[in-house]
C-alpha cells in the first residue's frame, strides 16, 4: 500500500519503514474525513478549549475553505445543524 511515498520518506527523512507507513496511513485517515466528520471533531476540539459556539462556528467555516478537497461554503447554521442535527 502507497510503497512508492514510503519508500520516498525513507530516503529524504529519518524514519524507519514501519514509521514511515504509519505516517502514510494517519494522513490518509485525516484527509479521508467527511466534511461532517470533520465539524464534530472540530467543534468537540475547540468546545474543550472553551470556546462559545458562535467563535467555534466560524472558526470551522474558515478552516473548511483550506482543506484539501474544499467542500461547498457552507453557512453558520448548516455547520450548527451538521453538529446538533
Amino acid at each position: 500500500m502507497h510503497d512508492e511515498l514510503v519508500d520516498h520518506l525513507t530516503r529524504t527523512t529519518p524514519l524507519g519503514r514501519g514509521e514511515a507507513l504509519r505516517v502514510v496511513q494517519d494522513v490518509l485517515a485525516y484527509f479521508d474525513e467527511t466534511t461532517e466528520d470533520y465539524v464534530r471533531r472540530r467543534h468537540r476540539e475547540l468546545q474543550s478549549l472553551g470556546l462559545v459556539n458562535a467563535t467555534i462556528f466560524e472558526r470551522i467555516a474558515e478552516e473548511l475553505r483550506y482543506r484539501a478537497v474544499a467542500p461547498p461554503g457552507l453557512s453558520l447554521r448548516q455547520l450548527r445543524r451538521i453538529v446538533y442535527g
